[in-house]
């Protein structure tokens, strides 16, 4: 039988905490680990995520870095703006949050919508950047048929946050189907239910428009601008694009490396938190 997984579990006997920040007058979400003199690290999770995306990561990375997993602008229990949010919007939010924590640089991670906007400011504020992850980033192409299948599910998950909704767009980003991840499904239903997060959830569907999207992306030329060293991680099961992608993204960047985590799907830091947390610290640490 299954081990039954548990946010809490993941960080019973870790030293973090879970707070709000006021950046630029955005009341903004965050779940903080790690020592605050020590360099500082961001997580950015996806398109309608949250913080606990990385709630498997907290301890390993705390013991080297002031480690801040935060609610994206408009997501999770961050205030929501009331306005459709491309990607400008989140790096402005981004860097304001750089600037609330006191950290004139910062090593950057970011998954899905969070490696897009982690890849936009890594371009535009090469000065803020020290070691930037692209972990299964958006941002690079436009699928018509992932961009309907993320707002359907995103969409339906918002209009009626029923256990069966909200689960199917939880394990839309799984490689392993036949788990049940109850407890995010549960983390996540309750930002779900709360009002006006269908209009929110709107904004954040913003860049599934296909004009709204064609602005937004990013090509080799700010691709080949990236100056931080650069990690691009993708995984053998990515619903979003399969790793021809992501060695297509690595190839714009000079001197990226490439890796792939097998049996992992959009979230390979928590379907297997052992192999990504030393992947990703063997980076972030220059080893």
């Amino acid at each position: 039988m299954a081990e039954f997984e548990s946010i809490w579990s993941d960080l019973q006997g870790v030293a973090f905490s879970q707070g709000y920040l006021d950046v630029g007058g955005v009341r903004t979400r965050y779940l903080h680990a790690g020592d605050r003199d020590k360099p500082a690290l961001v997580l950015l999770h996806g398109s309608g995520g949250h913080a606990e995306a990385y709630v498997r990561n907290l301890e390993s990375h705390a013991e080297h870095f002031s480690t801040w997993s935060i609610d994206m602008l408009g997501h999770g229990y961050t205030d929501k703006p009331g306005h459709p949010l491309e990607v400008a919007h989140y790096v402005e939010h981004l860097i304001g949050f750089f600037d609330a924590i006191g950290a004139d640089r910062v090593h950057l991670s970011g998954e899905s919508l969070g490696g897009w906007v982690a890849a936009r400011a890594a371009a535009d504020h090469p000065d803020r950047i020290a070691r930037l992850v692209l972990n299964t980033a958006g941002g690079s192409q436009a699928d018509p048929e992932v961009m309907a299948r993320i707002r359907t599910l995103s969409m339906a998950a918002v209009e009626a946050p029923t256990w069966e909704t909200v689960a199917a767009r939880i394990k839309w980003l799984m490689a392993d189907k036949s788990k049940d991840y109850d407890d995010i499904v549960a983390s996540r239903q309750a930002i779900y239910r709360q009002p006006g997060f269908l209009g929110a959830m709107s904004d954040i569907m913003a860049l599934q428009d296909p004009v709204i999207r064609a602005r937004n992306i990013i090509g080799p030329e700010v691709y080949g601008s990236i100056g931080a060293p650069t990690l691009v991680l993708w995984t053998s099961d990515d619903p979003t694009a399969d790793v021809t992608e992501g060695r297509r993204i690595a190839s714009m960047i000079p001197g990226a490396r490439f890796e792939v985590m097998p049996d992992c799907g959009h979230w390979p830091q928590y379907e297997d938190p052992a192999n990504f947390n030393r992947i990703h610290l063997d980076f972030l640490l220059g080893r």
